[in-house]
Protein backbone atom coordinates (compact mmCIF):
# COMPACT_ATOMS: atom_id res chain seq x y z
CA UNK A 1 0.00 0.00 0.00
CA UNK A 2 1.15 2.98 -1.26
CA UNK A 3 1.82 5.95 1.16
CA UNK A 4 -0.25 8.85 0.92
CA UNK A 5 1.67 12.02 1.79
CA UNK A 6 -1.10 14.82 3.20
CA UNK A 7 0.03 18.83 2.81
CA UNK A 8 -1.75 21.66 4.85
CA UNK A 9 -3.37 24.52 2.98
CA UNK A 10 -4.48 27.67 5.19
CA UNK A 11 -7.96 28.38 4.55
CA UNK A 12 -8.03 31.70 6.90
CA UNK A 13 -9.25 30.55 9.96
CA UNK A 14 -7.38 27.74 10.13
CA UNK A 15 -5.62 24.94 8.53
CA UNK A 16 -6.72 21.84 6.46
CA UNK A 17 -5.04 18.47 4.93
CA UNK A 18 -5.55 17.42 1.83
CA UNK A 19 -4.17 14.76 -0.53
CA UNK A 20 -0.67 15.03 -2.39
CA UNK A 21 -0.87 16.45 -5.99
CA UNK A 22 -3.37 19.65 -4.63
CA UNK A 23 -2.19 22.38 -6.47
CA UNK A 24 -4.19 25.49 -5.18
CA UNK A 25 -3.77 27.35 -9.01
CA UNK A 26 -5.58 24.65 -10.36
CA UNK A 27 -9.13 25.08 -8.06
CA UNK A 28 -11.79 27.32 -9.33
CA UNK A 29 -10.37 27.48 -13.07
CA UNK A 30 -10.85 31.24 -14.68
CA UNK A 31 -12.78 29.30 -17.38
CA UNK A 32 -15.25 27.69 -15.19
CA UNK A 33 -16.10 30.82 -13.16
CA UNK A 34 -16.34 32.43 -16.61
CA UNK A 35 -19.75 30.04 -17.98
CA UNK A 36 -21.00 30.16 -14.09
CA UNK A 37 -21.22 33.94 -14.80
CA UNK A 38 -22.32 33.95 -18.47
CA UNK A 39 -25.32 31.95 -17.63
CA UNK A 40 -26.16 33.71 -15.25
CA UNK A 41 -29.53 35.64 -15.88
CA UNK A 42 -28.67 39.05 -15.08
CA UNK A 43 -25.95 38.24 -17.19
CA UNK A 44 -27.78 38.14 -20.46
CA UNK A 45 -30.28 40.82 -19.00
CA UNK A 46 -27.66 43.43 -19.10
CA UNK A 47 -25.86 42.91 -22.28
CA UNK A 48 -29.48 43.21 -24.01
CA UNK A 49 -30.14 46.65 -22.09
CA UNK A 50 -26.72 47.46 -23.67
CA UNK A 51 -27.20 46.10 -26.85
CA UNK A 52 -30.50 47.75 -27.43
CA UNK A 53 -29.60 51.16 -26.29
CA UNK A 54 -28.29 52.38 -29.50
CA UNK A 55 -31.06 51.27 -31.29
CA UNK A 56 -33.30 53.27 -28.88
CA UNK A 57 -31.40 56.17 -29.21
CA UNK A 58 -32.03 55.41 -33.18
CA UNK A 59 -35.83 55.15 -33.21
CA UNK A 60 -35.78 58.23 -30.41
CA UNK A 61 -33.66 60.78 -33.11
CA UNK A 62 -36.06 59.64 -35.84
CA UNK A 63 -39.05 60.45 -33.64
CA UNK A 64 -37.51 63.53 -32.42
CA UNK A 65 -36.12 64.46 -35.96
CA UNK A 66 -32.67 64.28 -34.95
CA UNK A 67 -30.49 66.07 -32.60
CA UNK A 68 -30.20 68.85 -34.76
CA UNK A 69 -33.85 70.07 -34.09
CA UNK A 70 -33.84 70.74 -30.77
CA UNK A 71 -35.01 74.12 -29.90
CA UNK A 72 -35.32 75.70 -26.12
CA UNK A 73 -31.85 75.00 -25.34
CA UNK A 74 -28.85 76.22 -23.28
CA UNK A 75 -26.51 77.47 -26.04
CA UNK A 76 -23.75 74.34 -25.10
CA UNK A 77 -22.57 72.40 -27.95
CA UNK A 78 -22.23 68.78 -27.14
CA UNK A 79 -21.56 65.28 -28.62
CA UNK A 80 -25.58 64.96 -28.84
CA UNK A 81 -25.67 67.36 -31.34
CA UNK A 82 -23.43 65.62 -34.03
CA UNK A 83 -24.60 62.42 -33.00
CA UNK A 84 -26.22 61.57 -36.19
CA UNK A 85 -23.00 63.20 -38.59
CA UNK A 86 -21.59 59.79 -38.79
CA UNK A 87 -21.73 56.21 -37.06
CA UNK A 88 -18.25 57.51 -35.37
CA UNK A 89 -20.46 60.54 -33.65
CA UNK A 90 -23.42 58.12 -32.77
CA UNK A 91 -20.66 56.04 -31.05
CA UNK A 92 -19.50 58.75 -29.19
CA UNK A 93 -22.72 59.96 -28.21
CA UNK A 94 -23.62 56.55 -26.66
CA UNK A 95 -20.61 57.04 -24.63
CA UNK A 96 -21.41 60.14 -23.44
CA UNK A 97 -24.60 59.60 -22.44
CA UNK A 98 -23.88 56.39 -20.77
CA UNK A 99 -20.63 56.95 -18.69
CA UNK A 100 -22.07 58.80 -16.53
CA UNK A 101 -24.34 56.10 -14.88
CA UNK A 102 -25.67 53.65 -17.17
CA UNK A 103 -21.76 51.58 -17.30
CA UNK A 104 -21.26 52.02 -13.52
CA UNK A 105 -24.26 49.54 -13.29
CA UNK A 106 -23.23 46.59 -15.06
CA UNK A 107 -19.45 46.94 -13.14
CA UNK A 108 -21.28 47.22 -9.58
CA UNK A 109 -23.51 44.37 -10.65
CA UNK A 110 -20.91 41.85 -12.06
CA UNK A 111 -18.21 43.03 -8.76
CA UNK A 112 -20.74 43.19 -6.33
CA UNK A 113 -22.55 39.74 -6.83
CA UNK A 114 -19.29 37.73 -6.97
CA UNK A 115 -19.18 36.51 -3.66
CA UNK A 116 -22.28 38.23 -1.77
CA UNK A 117 -23.96 35.49 -4.24
CA UNK A 118 -22.21 33.12 -3.03
CA UNK A 119 -23.05 33.67 0.63
CA UNK A 120 -26.71 34.00 -0.04
CA UNK A 121 -26.92 30.69 -1.63
CA UNK A 122 -24.79 28.90 1.59
CA UNK A 123 -22.35 27.82 -1.18
CA UNK A 124 -19.13 29.95 -0.16
CA UNK A 125 -18.62 27.77 2.59
CA UNK A 126 -18.49 24.57 0.08
CA UNK A 127 -16.30 26.19 -2.49
CA UNK A 128 -13.85 26.71 0.65
CA UNK A 129 -13.73 23.55 1.63
CA UNK A 130 -13.16 21.81 -2.12
CA UNK A 131 -10.74 23.08 -0.91
CA UNK A 132 -10.46 26.49 -2.85
CA UNK A 133 -7.67 29.12 -0.72
CA UNK A 134 -9.87 32.15 0.43
CA UNK A 135 -7.55 34.41 -2.04
CA UNK A 136 -7.57 32.15 -5.60
CA UNK A 137 -11.66 32.14 -5.04
CA UNK A 138 -11.63 36.24 -4.78
CA UNK A 139 -8.53 36.15 -7.25
CA UNK A 140 -11.09 34.24 -9.45
CA UNK A 141 -14.24 35.93 -9.46
CA UNK A 142 -11.97 39.39 -9.13
CA UNK A 143 -10.74 38.67 -12.94
CA UNK A 144 -13.97 37.35 -14.46
CA UNK A 145 -15.88 39.80 -13.14
CA UNK A 146 -14.15 42.75 -14.29
CA UNK A 147 -13.30 40.60 -17.77
CA UNK A 148 -16.85 40.76 -17.84
CA UNK A 149 -17.49 44.89 -16.56
CA UNK A 150 -15.11 45.29 -19.90
CA UNK A 151 -17.09 43.03 -22.16
CA UNK A 152 -19.64 45.37 -21.20
CA UNK A 153 -18.19 48.62 -21.82
CA UNK A 154 -16.97 47.72 -25.28
CA UNK A 155 -20.09 46.25 -26.02
CA UNK A 156 -22.30 49.22 -26.36
CA UNK A 157 -19.78 51.38 -28.31
CA UNK A 158 -19.34 48.13 -30.74
CA UNK A 159 -23.13 47.56 -31.54
CA UNK A 160 -23.74 51.32 -31.78
CA UNK A 161 -20.72 52.35 -34.17
CA UNK A 162 -22.24 49.43 -35.94
CA UNK A 163 -26.07 50.24 -35.88
CA UNK A 164 -24.91 53.97 -36.28
CA UNK A 165 -23.30 53.43 -39.80
CA UNK A 166 -26.04 51.52 -41.06
CA UNK A 167 -28.24 54.53 -39.65
CA UNK A 168 -26.23 57.34 -40.76
CA UNK A 169 -23.15 56.14 -42.75
CA UNK A 170 -19.48 55.86 -42.51
CA UNK A 171 -17.37 59.07 -41.76
CA UNK A 172 -14.90 61.14 -39.89
CA UNK A 173 -16.25 62.44 -36.71
CA UNK A 174 -17.49 65.57 -36.44
CA UNK A 175 -16.37 67.67 -33.46
CA UNK A 176 -18.95 69.70 -31.91
CA UNK A 177 -16.32 72.84 -31.59
CA UNK A 178 -15.49 72.71 -35.34
CA UNK A 179 -13.14 70.40 -37.12
CA UNK A 180 -13.32 66.34 -37.41
CA UNK A 181 -11.14 63.41 -36.69
CA UNK A 182 -9.54 61.79 -40.06
CA UNK A 183 -11.55 58.25 -40.56
CA UNK A 184 -8.16 56.57 -39.55
CA UNK A 185 -8.03 57.81 -36.33
CA UNK A 186 -11.87 57.60 -34.92
CA UNK A 187 -11.32 53.71 -33.99
CA UNK A 188 -8.49 54.14 -32.09
CA UNK A 189 -9.81 57.57 -30.53
CA UNK A 190 -12.66 55.59 -29.71
CA UNK A 191 -11.08 52.40 -27.82
CA UNK A 192 -9.07 55.01 -26.17
CA UNK A 193 -11.78 56.44 -24.57
CA UNK A 194 -13.38 53.19 -24.01
CA UNK A 195 -10.39 51.98 -22.11
CA UNK A 196 -10.18 55.30 -20.29
CA UNK A 197 -14.23 54.77 -19.59
CA UNK A 198 -13.03 51.23 -17.60
CA UNK A 199 -10.05 52.65 -15.57
CA UNK A 200 -11.88 54.98 -14.63
CA UNK A 201 -14.82 52.55 -12.92
CA UNK A 202 -12.30 50.41 -11.01
CA UNK A 203 -13.12 52.50 -7.90
CA UNK A 204 -16.81 51.29 -8.25
CA UNK A 205 -15.58 48.03 -9.12
CA UNK A 206 -13.15 48.20 -5.77
CA UNK A 207 -16.73 49.39 -3.59
CA UNK A 208 -18.88 46.57 -4.91
CA UNK A 209 -15.99 44.16 -4.94
CA UNK A 210 -15.10 44.88 -0.91
CA UNK A 211 -18.97 45.19 -0.35
CA UNK A 212 -19.21 41.98 -1.66
CA UNK A 213 -16.53 40.50 0.73
CA UNK A 214 -18.66 42.26 3.98
CA UNK A 215 -21.89 41.46 3.19
CA UNK A 216 -24.14 38.66 2.35
CA UNK A 217 -26.89 40.05 0.23
CA UNK A 218 -25.70 40.99 -3.03
CA UNK A 219 -28.23 44.17 -3.79
CA UNK A 220 -26.63 45.82 -0.84
CA UNK A 221 -23.00 45.65 -2.14
CA UNK A 222 -24.53 46.36 -5.61
CA UNK A 223 -26.99 49.38 -4.28
CA UNK A 224 -23.91 50.23 -1.87
CA UNK A 225 -21.67 50.82 -4.67
CA UNK A 226 -23.94 52.61 -6.92
CA UNK A 227 -24.92 54.93 -4.06
CA UNK A 228 -21.38 55.58 -3.24
CA UNK A 229 -20.63 56.52 -6.87
CA UNK A 230 -23.62 58.76 -7.04
CA UNK A 231 -22.15 60.60 -3.37
CA UNK A 232 -18.94 61.05 -5.53
CA UNK A 233 -20.65 62.66 -8.86
CA UNK A 234 -22.73 65.37 -5.96
CA UNK A 235 -19.22 65.46 -4.25
CA UNK A 236 -18.15 66.99 -7.35
CA UNK A 237 -21.01 69.34 -8.28
CA UNK A 238 -20.21 71.33 -5.30
CA UNK A 239 -17.81 74.05 -6.61
CA UNK A 240 -17.05 75.40 -3.10
CA UNK A 241 -14.83 72.47 -2.58
CA UNK A 242 -12.74 73.90 -4.99
CA UNK A 243 -9.36 71.92 -5.85
CA UNK A 244 -10.24 69.26 -3.55
CA UNK A 245 -12.23 67.79 -6.34
CA UNK A 246 -9.67 66.56 -8.39
CA UNK A 247 -9.15 64.06 -5.76
CA UNK A 248 -12.61 62.54 -6.37
CA UNK A 249 -12.90 60.20 -9.13
CA UNK A 250 -16.47 61.45 -10.10
CA UNK A 251 -13.95 65.02 -11.32
CA UNK A 252 -12.31 62.80 -14.31
CA UNK A 253 -15.02 60.79 -15.61
CA UNK A 254 -15.48 62.54 -18.53
CA UNK A 255 -11.59 63.14 -19.11
CA UNK A 256 -11.75 60.78 -22.06
CA UNK A 257 -13.58 63.34 -24.28
CA UNK A 258 -9.79 64.68 -24.63
CA UNK A 259 -9.42 61.80 -26.39
CA UNK A 260 -11.73 63.10 -29.23
CA UNK A 261 -9.79 66.35 -29.56
CA UNK A 262 -7.47 67.24 -32.82
CA UNK A 263 -4.72 67.44 -30.88
CA UNK A 264 -4.72 64.12 -28.22
CA UNK A 265 -4.56 65.77 -24.59
CA UNK A 266 -3.31 63.13 -22.08
CA UNK A 267 -3.63 65.18 -19.00
CA UNK A 268 -6.44 65.17 -17.68
CA UNK A 269 -6.99 61.37 -18.30
CA UNK A 270 -3.53 60.37 -16.71
CA UNK A 271 -4.73 62.18 -13.58
CA UNK A 272 -8.01 60.39 -13.69
CA UNK A 273 -6.62 57.11 -14.31
CA UNK A 274 -4.24 57.47 -10.92
CA UNK A 275 -6.81 59.03 -8.81
CA UNK A 276 -9.05 55.89 -10.23
CA UNK A 277 -6.60 53.10 -9.89
CA UNK A 278 -5.06 54.48 -6.62
CA UNK A 279 -8.76 54.24 -4.64
CA UNK A 280 -8.83 51.02 -6.34
CA UNK A 281 -5.93 49.30 -5.07
CA UNK A 282 -6.68 50.44 -1.68
CA UNK A 283 -10.30 48.89 -2.01
CA UNK A 284 -8.92 45.46 -3.48
CA UNK A 285 -6.47 45.33 -0.84
CA UNK A 286 -9.02 45.86 1.89
CA UNK A 287 -11.15 43.13 0.22
CA UNK A 288 -8.64 40.18 0.01
CA UNK A 289 -7.69 41.23 3.68
CA UNK A 290 -11.02 40.93 5.36
CA UNK A 291 -12.36 38.24 3.91
CA UNK A 292 -9.15 36.45 4.61
CA UNK A 293 -9.69 36.55 8.41
CA UNK A 294 -13.51 36.36 8.12
CA UNK A 295 -15.66 33.71 9.89
CA UNK A 296 -17.69 31.78 6.65
CA UNK A 297 -20.96 30.60 7.74
CA UNK A 298 -22.71 30.94 4.93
Amino acid sequence: MSTVKADVVQGGAGAQEVAAGYRASRTLPLRVEALRQWRRRRTLVMGGVLAALPFILIIAFAVGGGPGSRSGGDGRITLIDTATASGANFAATCLFVSAGFLLVVPVALFCGDTVASEASWSSLRYLLASPVPRARLLWSKLVVALGFSLAAMVLLPVVALAAGTAAYGWGPLKLPTGGALPVADTVPRLALAVAFVFVSQLVTAGLAFWLSTRTDAPLGAVGGAVGLTIVGNVLDAVTALGSWREFLPAHWQFAWADALQPQLEWGGMVKGAAVSVSYALVLFALAFRGFSRKDITS
